[in-house]
């Protein structure tokens, strides 16, 4: 038990992670009991256990396991956080837990998955289910099918998402395990109860075994849909709802549920789409227009197949449907049309809405197929035309069904009425409106009276259909000039008719009441064959009213359904014309006879009583019983109209009124009495009773018809009187009854003759008509008239003027029927916004511009030259103007018009938008079919970046609106896939048009709804004017989508995002319009649906008002002040308590948590902080991590989205940022995020706050002496220096001192790449910024800050002197000067080559800073270093005088400091001795002018000299605070290592040490490995030049050191990971070191030296085992080659060389197959350059000989004749002693016999080669000088053509020299001088001046902590080397030293034409920066000179001891004499 009573004191989380199970239980069990007591889903608590969480269910231990799951369950139920665990802890359930035999834990595993469903991860949990069914383990596979079908179950289809899933079933069916077939069986059951049919199609091809089962499980399916019983933690309300009908017995459902259960899946949905556009055959377009017809049936034939596909990917099919179109209209060959139709039908049912686009193309050349008699031709075009139609909508195809109804050919009519009867069965009462069915109903009402039987059959099956759509009563008023026959036949049909919804309607009347709202299942009716019956015309209709009707095409008529309701409810209606008998007879029997006789006495009196009597008769008379027709039959004979008697005829007038009003009148009443009343319209004393008369007639039979049968016979006469009455009475009764349904066409041209009469008063009258049509109809109206005679057109002009401001007035008088009919029943209320103004475009004559658009024009139109493309708008252009009214037929200009509207040049797309401006007018209504292909590419353009592009588009759009209504644009994906465009421009613009435009609709389509995921989208965009767009449109929707349904959309969205968007849905609920009231029902039904005008007028009252809306809005906010107070009464006491609240801590101090987060970030558990823009999903994370440590209240203030409210709590936490500087600095990193998402907010207020708060929080950081870690600055600095661009100064300087205090808290080396960052950017001003203050840093801390090296940083900050922007030029300028003045000239070697314009610039800003500062006085100490101009901002300054021991990193001072204080402390030194050298450096002259040496008692020289002591400085204090975080320190550490303090290199190594003695914290130093060792040998080369000699040093803390670095490297090279990634240069100079150290006798003398030699024995072997094999081989062939070439060195050197090499070469068995053996032989290549055999026979030794044998013999041995390929890196082969070598070994080991003969055949090779062509060796020559002639190359082409001489001595190079110039040829021959004499051994010829290749020798200076004799050593040597004084022992080497340059040279050094080595300290400084530079080329073109390939070679130890150095200067004397 006393293991027991350990684990028993325990912290509950600690025991769930323990590692005995008793103990792993006993946590579970206690964890479960805290997660049930725990009341608070956010308590922080919770966050101690999300990383558990998947070892609560993945235990080992079954017993624990099962509490485990019960413990996971409670928490996913109960902890706000559970959300973050779902896919670690699901993917383990799904792993470990259902593979578990316990039927228990199964069970809980499923629970836990609903559990995390519940709590809206289904998403996730989902997906890692359908991963599980990919598990071996068919337990598995089971659990996870049968947790899918339990979720489906309880949750739905709506949560669970079945297209995933109906996916993966079918391949569960053919799993091998019967288990797993019947679950997946199950799961087919349950999920065909969700979508029913929808299932089949992807389990068709599964075992017809299987299906037969399935079928006859679904066949037991309840018909009831299921319904959801768990609902998900964001549907409470309607688990509520649930809830309580269960409590009720479950029968009443709700029935917006039952709505949305109804919609059934579409099969569509669940299949994936394919993309065929690119499968198709890539000659399909040459061979459609092949003449063979067999070649276009082969292309057709592949896109058949194509097509075939159910569901295809959206593409562009304008070139394929354009080419089946032409093969369908044109092709003679009819095979070919019916497949082309094939290839259609297939396209449209596979893209389905997406072709819609193609629709109003394809469908005109269809319809005028239907001519081809042949029925499979006929039956392919209905099946293309019937797919087609189910992608578009009627109207859009009405123009092009209506233009052939009155074709000649009988086909076509039939097949397009046929079609209309098929469309009408999938259009319901909502989509087959009056607008759409009145014109169609017109055209067939025609073809019933066609003379072929087959139209009139299918002209009545086509209106049979569609009174079964919409009834008998809508249909009914278009049906009235029909007789009963055909009336009996129509509703026969309709009666057959079988509506695909299933529900048969009662044809009867009224049967189509409230119409069927579901949609028609979307399936292409079979093509039915028209019943054949006929029956001869009776009775033709009226040629006006059938051309009016047909003229609306598809525009409402509401009066005239006025007038035609009076039809369908009376038969009088259809009254027949009685006999004069037959009237007499019935007014007798209502008339008493006296009134009869006396009718036509002669006495005018008795025919006054007469009239008396007939009057009283009519009052008294009956309305059903009263004879109208008879009535005014007897008024009208004789003597009629007659009547001379003023008094009789007012008498006579006034009854036919009276009968009007009081009887049903019938149309066929009034053409009796119309005649007679017209003529007496004008008489003076009866036109009173004649104008009543006629308005009762119009209210009796409709004004449109009256007033067109009015004006028509008026203007019969020549009486201009009457004329001008009847205009006079018609202008006021369209007041009074209002303008719709006016028939302007029917008199238009009686109008314009009235304009143009003799009379002024017709002129007068017919003037004052015009001016209330206007009233009406506005503008359009004028264009009727445009011709008319300019006076004429001005008096029209004045008078619309007049009319202009006014509104029509509310409409007195209506219809008589349409009144009844209203109070009747509601019916026809359906009314499309776009009111009747619209007839009045359909009124004008209209040209068909379709032929003048040809292909010609099109290509035009797609030319690649604008000014082409450009000519073709203006051809477009001109054809639209010239036509002034068009049809809406524009063959291909709509796509070639879409093309532009993207065009790159802006200028063509403003000019395709006024086109599209132009169109809007020209066509007018007809605009409709072409608002899905054209219209939305019009808001495409909204997102343009230009605002005038904007302006004409969104000008063009409303133009578009006005003439089509928005129904159009609201229908559909198109508007929310345009919204889903991230476009700020674009959004803007959408949303602010849908704000103004939707309050002024009625309805509007189901499909908005699409738009609100959008819509929520644009709430949050980070522009503030999009979000601002969005919430004025919120109101708009809400209007037309409900509140409630909004609300509930809101459940898709994140947590986070849904608390803001419900806010503001309540905010948007309060200000939400009223719907518009439905148009002046005021007192006659629809007799007054306002045309344009009135539309118009009515939709920019809305407009307006919502222009006021903001003012409203803000009423709103604080307006309803009493609501507003009582709400603020209520909340009081709460308040209070809010405010008690808010009196605790407002950060939480969790331990651990911020290092938690660190771990969740680095292992990519959360997001990196990183973004262009904050997305939704960071914003959610940062809420998510600061709910455990931040104050509730406090966090709901930061994410509130009123701006008030951050600045609020900005300023609480600057009040508690003292007393909770611990909470804050635990929190910094969430804080600091906070503030990033500020910094891309607009609002300057709140910037300023958050800067405020930054500069104090920085300040109290400093304070606490806190670092920021790695983390933390990456989450935030990147973000500040954004805001350095910021437009506003005072903002810019906030920011400015923010990054001032930064560098006190972070280290300014790690700064400076962020500031390199930020000059990356487009920002002038940022990239401006960020120059200067990385000037200040260098001036601050010295050239240390650059990381990753100078050289790089500085080429990227020089390129900025070339910047367009002035500031941008400066700083760079100042930055460069700072440099300067920290490093002197070696500046121009750091910043690369400059243009001429660039480098001047610099060197003038240089002289002039040298001016100030040599001001200066000399003696200036570190701090006061003169400051820097900033002529350009000197704001700027960072850290100008920051004092020198502030840098936490500073390695070294600055290069001149260091040297002014050794002026200062020795100046012992004779003055001659202080040489200048970086004068000589840089020095230009064109001789390098040697300095007069002074004679000197060489003696004195051997005195024992007095080592200046070197500087020590203490690690700097940052370091401690640094090594809280390893990684983000480790250069700092590295850089410590080279310290010329032993302390200061001995803390940093023990570090290391620490670091990489734990496996788990070792890989931090990966990527570092390199720079760690250069540090390392850096720092022995320091002990063996410096340490060991100085007798000051104890020499035990050397030992201590060198202790330290070999533990450290031991440790570093027992992992094998690490050790590989050491470079070959460094592996070089690291064995240098180490050999170097071995053979140190000073190390022995000392105690423990012999210890200390043994480990270094040990290390090592440790190398050579555990690094890069390729790497060790390469670098000790290096090693051997430079200790061979260098005599200096102890003979002993290369010896261990060789052993080490030895020990690789015994390893190789093992390491052959990791080696790249093509570098070691280019290595074993280049030694033997050096080293040819007969030069190694010449050594002391023979072991390097046996050496590189034994090596090339082993790798023969172990790669065979293979190896002969690995020679690929070497480049003249043939030249190589090494291939030959090989080839022997290959021969010898194969075939001793074979050797003889071997070398003849070399021999004869050679010869062979040697002859080589002519062609060949011009190849090779221009080659070779080719390389002369570049600047790289120029050394290695004159060494290949030096041996090229050599070999083929009599090679003519004339051909290749005379054309160049005289300076080129003589800097060949001067090469090859020089390469001679080297060849040869002759004294070198000494070029004047010579360019260092690759090095970096003065950066030393800059780069190494101390500053020693050896830097000068080194700079001193590399001008003797230029001088040519080097000794010549190394002179021809190169490789004397152990440091190398890049370039190695070998012994001969013309040979180098090798691959470079890179040499470790090069590494260091500049990771290879070359030095071959812009001063130096320069040089050497004036030069004329050529240097030798090595030129300057360092040696670290300055070995070279004072003999030495008295012999070289001896020399230098002599040379000079």
């Amino acid at each position: 038990m006393g293991d027991d009573s350990e684990w028993m004191k325990l912290p509950t989380d600690q025991k769930c992670e323990h590692k005995v199970w008793k103990a792993r239980l006993n946590g579970y069990e206690e964890a479960l009991k805290l997660f049930q007591k725990i009341g608070d889903e956010k308590s922080p608590e919770w966050g101690k256990y999300l990383g558990l969480m998947k070892k609560f269910v993945t235990d080992s231990n079954a017993v624990a396991q099962l509490k485990g799951l019960e413990a996971a369950l409670a928490f996913i139920e109960n902890a706000h956080v559970a959300g973050k665990t779902t896919g670690e802890v699901v993917s383990g359930v799904v792993t470990k837990v259902f593979n578990q035999p316990k039927a228990r834990a199964k069970e809980l595993g499923a629970d836990i998955c609903l559990m995390y469903m519940e709590i809206e991860k289904a998403e996730v949990v989902q997906d890692e289910l359908l991963k599980g069914l990919d598990n071996k383990n068919p337990k598995i596979v089971v659990a996870c099918i049968d947790t899918l079908k339990k979720g489906l179950s309880e949750f739905g289809s709506k949560i669970v998402t079945l297209k995933p899933i109906v996916k993966v079933l079918p391949k569960q069916f053919e799993s091998r395990e019967k288990a797993v077939r019947d679950e997946a069986k199950l799961l087919a059951v349950e999920i065909y109860k969700w979508i029913r049919d929808a299932l089949r199609p992807p389990l068709q091809n599964i075992n017809s075994v299987q299906l037969k089962d399935l079928e006859e499980e679904w066949a037991k399916v309840p018909s009831s849909p299921p319904k959801q019983s768990r609902f998900l933690r964001s549907q409470q309300d309607m688990k509520a709802k649930f809830d309580q009908q269960q409590a009720q017995g479950g029968e009443q459902s709700d029935g917006e549920d039952e709505e949305e259960t109804a919609a059934p899946l579409d099969p569509y949905e669940l299949l994936e789409s394919v993309d065929i556009l690119s499968k198709m055959p890539k000659d399909f377009y040459e061979k459609i227009e092949a003449k063979k017809w067999q070649e276009r049936k082969e292309a057709l034939e592949a896109v058949e197949a194509l097509a075939k596909n159910p569901k295809l990917e959206n593409g562009d099919y304008g070139d394929l449907v354009r080419a089946l179109k032409k093969v369908v209209g044109k092709d003679a060959n009819v095979m070919l049309v019916s497949l082309a139709a094939k290839c259609m039908t297939g396209l449209a049912t596979g893209l389905r809405k997406k072709f819609g686009t193609f629709a109003g193309q394809v469908v005109p050349t269809i319809l005028e197929k239907f001519k081809e008699k042949k029925p499979q031709v006929v039956q392919a075009l209905q099946e293309a035309i019937d797919a087609i139609f189910l992608t578009t909508t009627l109207q859009n195809l009405s123009e092009d069904i209506l233009s052939v109804m009155d074709n000649k050919n009988p086909s076509i009519k039939q097949q397009a009425s046929l079609f209309l009867a098929r469309s009408f069965r999938h259009c319901t009462q909502a989509t087959l409106p009056k607008s759409v069915l009145k014109p169609f109903c017109a055209a067939l009402v025609k073809q019933v009276n066609d003379s072929a039987p087959e139209v009139r059959d299918a002209a009545f099956e086509a209106l049979g259909t569609a009174m079964k759509v919409v009834g008998e009563k809508a249909v009914n008023p278009y049906l009235s000039d029909l007789d009963k026959l055909k009336l009996d036949k129509i509703k026969e049909s309709a009666d057959k008719v079988e509506l695909p919804g299933g529900k048969k309607k009662a044809a009867g009347a009224g049967g189509g009441g409230g119409g069927d709202k579901k949609p028609a299942a979307r399936a292409p009716p079979p093509a039915e064959a028209p019943p054949k019956v006929s029956a001869p015309p009776k009775k033709t209709h009226t040629a006006a009213a059938s051309k009016s009707s047909a003229a609306k095409k598809g525009k409402p008529a509401p009066a005239a359904s006025g007038k035609s309701k009076k039809i369908s409810d009376n038969k009088e209606f259809t009254e027949n014309e009685l006999s004069v008998e037959v009237c007499e007879d019935l007014a007798a029997g209502v008339l008493p006879a006296s009134c009869l006789q006396q009718l036509d006495s002669a006495n005018w009196k008795e025919r006054l009583a007469s009239m008396e009597d007939f009057q009283r008769a009519v009052e008294t008379m009956d309305k059903t019983e009263m004879p109208c027709q008879a009535l005014v039959r007897i008024l009208a004979k004789k003597p009629g109209w007659k009547e001379t008697n003023f008094q009789v005829m007012q008498m006579k007038l006034h009854i036919v009124a009276l009968v009007a009003q009081r009887g049903q009148f019938s149309k066929t009443s009034a053409s009796v009495v119309l005649d007679g009343l017209v003529d007496k319209v004008g008489d003076v004393k009866c036109g009173g009773k004649a104008k009543e008369g006629l308005t009762a007639i119009g209210e009796a039979c409709s004004l449109p018809w009256t007033a067109e049968q009015v004006v028509s016979m008026a203007f019969a006469q020549k009486n201009p009187k009457n004329q001008a009455e009847t205009l006079n009475w018609l202008a006021n009764a369209m007041k009074d009854f209002g303008f719709a349904g006016i028939n302007v066409k029917g008199f238009i041209n009686n109008v314009k003759t009235a304009l143009g009469a003799v009379n002024p008063a017709v002129r007068t009258a017919a003037i004052s008509l015009l001016g209330v049509m206007f009233l009406y109809m506005g503008a359009p109206l004028r264009m009727f008239f445009e011709d008319e005679k300019p006076a004429l057109l001005t008096q029209i002009d004045a008078e619309f003027e007049k009319m202009a401001g006014q509104t029509p007035p509310a409409p007195v008088k209506f219809t008589r029927r349409a009144v009844a009919e209203e109070e009747g029943g509601n019916e026809g209320e359906e009314q499309e916004e776009d009111g009747g103004g619209s007839d009045i475009m359909d009124l004008l004559p209209r040209t068909d511009i379709g032929d003048k658009i040809t292909s010609d024009l099109v290509s035009k139109m797609e030319d690649k030259s604008w000014k082409m493309r450009k000519e073709g708008l203006d051809e477009a252009a001109a054809i639209i103007s010239e036509a002034k009214f068009i049809t809406a037929n524009l063959g291909e200009l709509p796509l070639a018009l879409k093309g532009r509207l993207s065009d790159s040049n802006k200028i063509l797309v403003q000019q395709t938008l006024t086109i599209l401006l132009q169109l809007a007018a020209a066509m007018g209504p007809g605009l409709k079919q072409h608002v899905k292909a054209l219209g939305f590419s019009t808001i495409t353009v909204l997102g343009d970046s230009k605002a005038n592009v904007r302006a004409a588009a969104m000008a063009t759009l409303q133009a578009w609106v006005e003439q089509t209504g928005m129904k159009e644009w609201l229908e559909g994906e198109d508007l929310s896939d345009e919204l889903k465009r991230e476009n700020p421009f674009l959004r803007q613009e959408v949303l602010g048009w849908l704000a103004e435009k939707l309050p002024t609709l009625r309805t509007v389509p189901g499909d908005l709804m699409l738009c609100v995921p959008q819509l929520f989208t644009c709430l949050e965009d980070r522009n503030g004017d999009v979000r601002k767009k969005a919430q004025d449109a919120l109101p708009a929707f809400m209007m037309h989508l409900t509140y409630e349904k909004m609300n509930k959309a809101t459940g898709k969205l994140k947590p986070a995002s849904k608390d803001q968007v419900v806010a503001m849905l309540e905010k948007a609920r309060a200000a939400m319009p009223a719907k518009p009231a439905a148009p002046a029902k005021g007192g006659g039904g629809k007799a007054s649906a306002e045309p344009s005008r009135a539309a118009s007028v009515s939709r920019s009252q809305p407009a307006g008002d919502d222009c006021d809306g903001k003012p409203e809005t803000k009423k709103i906010r604080g307006g309803p002040a009493a609501k507003k107070s009582a709400a603020v009464k209520k909340p009081a006491a709460k308040g209070l308590k809010d405010e008690e609240d808010r009196s605790g801590p407002i950060f939480v101090l969790i331990p651990n948590a911020k290092e938690q987060r660190v771990k969740e970030e680095k292992q990519l558990k959360i997001l990196k902080w990183n973004f262009t823009t904050p997305r939704d999903e960071y914003v959610e994370q940062l809420k998510t991590q600061m709910s455990t440590c931040f104050a509730k209240w406090l966090q709901d203030e930061l994410f509130h989205i009123d701006f008030q409210r951050h600045v609020k709590a900005i300023g609480l936490m600057i009040e508690r940022l003292e007393s909770e500087s611990d909470a804050t600095i635990s929190c910094l990193d969430l804080i600091l995020k906070w503030f990033t998402l500020r910094f891309f907010d607009t609002n300057t207020t709140v910037l300023m706050k958050v800067l405020e708060y930054l500069k104090l929080l920085f300040a109290m950081l400093k304070r606490e002496n806190y670092h920021l870690t790695e983390y933390e600055a990456n989450s935030f600095v990147p973000y500040i220096i954004l805001k350095v661009g910021e437009s506003k100064d005072v903002v810019r300087k906030d920011v400015r001192s923010i990054l001032a205090m930064l560098v006190k808290v972070y280290p300014a080396s790690k700064v400076f790449p962020f500031l390199m960052d930020g000059t990356k950017s487009k920002n002038s001003k940022q990239r401006a910024e960020c120059l200067e203050e990385l000037g200040c840093l260098i001036e601050g801390f010295g050239m240390n800050v650059c990381q990753p090296t100078p050289a790089k940083c500085l080429k990227e900050i020089a390129v900025h002197i070339g910047d367009r922007d002035t500031s941008v030029r400066n700083a760079a300028l100042n930055t460069v000067v700072a440099v300067y003045n920290v490093c002197g000239d070696q500046v121009y070697k750091l910043i690369g080559n400059l243009s001429e314009k660039d480098m001047s610039m610099l060197e003038e800003r240089i002289k002039r800073s040298a001016k100030k500062t040599a001001a200066a006085p000399v003696k200036q100490s570190v701090p006061e270093k003169t400051q820097r101009e900033h002529p350009t901002n000197p704001n700027a300054t960072f850290l100008r005088k920051q004092p020198p021991q502030e840098d936490p990193n500073k390695l070294n001072q600055a290069r001149q400091n260091v040297q002014l204080s050794e002026s200062a402390h020795h100046p012992s030194f004779p003055r001659e001795f202080q040489l200048d050298l970086d004068m000589i450096e840089m020095n230009q002259g064109r001789a390098c002018e040697l300095p007069d040496l002074v004679q000197h008692n060489m003696d004195e020289l051997l005195e024992p000299i007095m080592i200046p002591e070197p500087k020590m400085r203490p690690v700097s204090p940052h370091f401690d605070d640094l090594h809280n975080s390893t990684a983000s320190t480790i250069n700092f550490v590295i850089s410590q290592v080279a310290s010329g303090d032993i302390s200061t290199s001995i803390q940093a190594l023990a570090q290391i040490d620490e670091v990489l003695r734990q496996e788990d914290k070792a890989e931090v130093m990966s990527g570092h490995i390199d720079q760690f060792l250069i540090a390392t040998f850096m720092q022995l080369r320091l002990i063996y030049s410096t340490h060991m000699a100085d007798d000051r040093l104890d020499k035990r803390d050397i030992i201590k050191l060198y202790s330290c670095i070999i533990g450290n490297m031991l440790s570093l090279f027992s992992m094998e990971s690490l050790a590989k990634e050491a470079s070959m240069g460094v592996l070089k100079d690291l064995m240098n070191g180490l050999i170097t150290l071995l053979l140190d006798g000073r190390v022995e003398e000392i105690e423990d030296g012999q210890q200390l030699i043994r480990s270094v024995n040990l290390l090592v072997i440790r190398v050579l085992e555990k690094s890069d094999q390729t790497n060790m081989i390469s670098a000790l062939l290096v090693l051997l080659q430079d200790s061979l070439v260098t005599t200096t060195g102890p003979s002993m050197f290369s010896e261990l060389v060789m052993k080490c090499l030895w020990r690789i070469i015994r390893f190789l068995p093992e390491t052959i197959d990791n080696i790249n053996l093509d570098r070691i032989l280019l290595d074993v290549h280049n030694f033997m350059k050096v080293f040819p055999k007969e030069k190694l026979k010449q050594l002391k030794s023979d072991v390097p000989q046996r050496t590189l044998k034994t090596l090339l013999h082993t790798l023969c041995k172990l790669s065979g004749a293979k190896i002969l390929e690995h020679l690929s890196m070497i480049e003249n082969r043939n030249e190589s002693e090494l291939e030959a070598h090989l080839r022997r070994v290959v021969k010898h080991s194969g075939n001793l016999s074979g050797l003889k003969s071997d070398r003849g055949n070399e021999k004869g090779s050679l010869r062979t080669d040697d002859r080589m062509s002519k062609a060949k060796v011009s190849d090779i020559l221009s080659e070779i000088f080719r390389k002369i002639g570049s600047k790289e190359n120029t050394k290695e082409g004159l060494t290949e053509l030096y041996e090229y001489k050599q070999r083929y001595s009599d090679a003519d190079l004339e051909p290749f020299l005379k054309n160049t110039s005289q300076f080129f040829q003589s800097y060949v021959e001067r090469g090859l001088r020089v390469i001679e004499s080297e060849r040869e051994g002759k004294a070198r010829i000494q070029p004047s001046a010579v360019i260092p290749q690759h090095g970096t020798d003065s950066s030393l200076s800059s780069n190494n902590e101390e500053l020693k004799p050896a830097v000068y050593y080194e700079r001193l040597k590399i001008l003797r080397q230029r001088q040519g004084l080097e000794n010549t022992s190394r002179q021809g080497v190169g490789g004397g030293g152990e440091e190398e340059p890049q370039q190695r040279a070998p012994a001969s050094s013309l040979l180098s034409s090798k691959p470079p080595v890179a040499s470790s300290t090069d590494m260091l400084h500049s990771k290879l920066s070359q030095l071959k530079e812009s001063r130096e080329l320069y040089q050497q073109d004036h030069n004329n000179t050529h240097s030798p390939p090595h030129t300057h070679t360092r040696s670290a130890s300055p070995a070279a001891n004072l003999d030495d150095l008295k012999k070289r200067l001896e020399r230098i004397k002599s040379n000079r004499q």
